[in-house]
């Protein structure tokens, strides 16, 4: 019987560092709507996520995945690399 983990979050984001061995921080943005002015605002969030084979460069777009807690500030994975930096 295999065990249910929940829902995972996915997030689409753009590398922004790539110097720590196995970890590459990627940068997600989102679009929010104000609530008075009703413009849209551009919010960034800053992951660390584990990339077991170091193939992430800054400007690589990544997709990722949430996981268990690898350490104090990496809780997500890189799954694929959507595309290469030029």
């Amino acid at each position: 019987m295999m065990k249910n983990r929940g829902i995972r979050r996915r997030q689409v984001g753009t590398v922004v560092s790539d110097k720590m061995d196995k970890t590459a921080i990627v940068m997600v943005e989102r679009l929010v709507k104000h609530r008075f002015y009703h413009k849209y605002i551009r919010k960034r969030s800053k992951f660390a996520a584990h990339d077991e084979k170091n193939a992430c460069q800054v400007g690589d777009r990544v997709s990722i995945i949430e996981s268990k807690p690898m350490s104090r500030t990496k809780k997500w994975r890189v799954t694929k690399i959507i595309t290469k930096a030029a």
